[in-house]
């Protein structure tokens, strides 16, 4: 008998343990859901988020202390001759002289110049051929040296000589390319009875020959940018791709251009704020010419600060190739945003 209530008063203090036990599972549940560190909570506690809050406003004071320097620098060298453009640009004035005050008149005088339009035209077909050109050009070798092929190194140095090499020294080669009916391109099409194309004076064949001659120069870029970012796609998902029956056209379409999508919109951007400031391919080839039918804004603005003197309005063109140009970079920037691939 006293062993049956022995055993009864010990289940009876085990229940109460287990009761207690459980109410202060339940407490510290509560007390840690309060904490925010339980289910139900915000999945932190109040005293930590305090001090990697203290934390985070730390690493930005320094990092923005870190950087003043730089932006201060920065301003100092651009700002001047930034605000100094602008003066020239609403005066009209000279090299020397800023002239008088003349307002928005520069930029209407030179929206309204035919000249403007047709060196507009010409800059946006140099720009169109050679990023998409250049990038076309580049992202097709930059696939074709993925293959293990001989002297796939020897490839790539050699393929990256036309961005490597000065300009002068190419355009200096191309000239002697194309420039007389004795150069050897024309005397080539010449003994294959094409007659003697003049490349250089003819005003149709002088924009196909600097278009080229940029895709020329500047495909080895793209093509790094290329190698770069195919270098970073896992080789696993073309394997999968192929089990599930993918063609190449379809790998392609679907696994690698989404994939290097926002290394290509990069690519874009740098090449087209570099063909529409690049004035020595242009210059150095042809000077403009014949007949200002390869003059870019940025020749045509050239020639009105540094030949005609013409300094207000010379200046309002670079101004409205600036503005163009930032459009273009928020409209491609925009796009890096939206891809999904990281």
């Amino acid at each position: 008998m006293k062993t049956t209530t022995f055993n009864h008063a010990r289940l009876r203090r085990s229940e109460v343990t287990v009761e207690a036990g459980s109410s202060t599972v339940r407490m510290s549940g509560l007390v840690k859901a309060r904490r925010g560190v339980a289910p139900g909570g915000t999945g932190r506690a109040p005293g930590k988020a305090n001090r990697r809050g203290r934390l985070g406003a730390q690493t930005t004071r320094t990092f923005f202390w870190l950087v003043l320097p730089s932006v201060l620098l920065l301003v100092l060298i651009q700002g001047y001759p930034l605000v100094y453009a602008a003066i020239q640009a609403t005066h009209n004035g000279s090299l020397t002289d800023s002239g008088s005050f003349v307002g928005l008149d520069n930029f209407i005088d030179v929206l309204g110049s035919r000249a403007f339009w047709k060196a507009a035209q010409f800059t946006l077909v140099f720009t169109v051929v050679g990023v998409f050109g250049s990038w076309a050009v580049g992202l097709a070798l930059a696939l074709l040296l993925r293959a293990r092929i001989p002297a796939r190194g020897l490839f790539k140095v050699l393929l990256l000589l036309p961005w490597v090499v000065p300009v002068v020294v190419s355009s200096t080669a191309w000239n002697w390319l194309v420039s007389t009916p004795s150069s050897p391109i024309p005397a080539l099409c010449r003994a294959l009875g094409l007659g003697t194309p003049l490349f250089l004076a003819d005003p149709t064949l002088a924009v196909v020959t600097v278009c080229v001659f940029k895709v020329w120069v500047s495909f080895p870029f793209m093509m790094l940018m290329s190698s770069a970012a195919l270098a970073s796609v896992d080789g696993t998902v073309y394997e999968a791709a192929s089990l599930d029956g993918a063609s190449r056209r379809q790998q392609f379409t679907q696994i690698t251009l989404p994939l290097i999508a926002r290394s290509t919109y990069i690519s874009w951007i740098l090449m087209t704020i570099f063909c529409v400031n690049d004035f020595p391919a242009i210059y150095l080839l042809t000077g403009g010419g014949p007949v200002d039918s390869t003059s870019s804004l940025v020749v045509y603005a050239y020639r009105m600060v540094f030949q005609n003197f013409q300094t207000g309005p010379g200046v309002a063109v670079a101004f409205l190739m600036t503005m163009t140009l930032v459009a273009v970079s928020v409209i491609l920037y925009r796009q890096i945003r939206k891809s999904s691939v990281a």
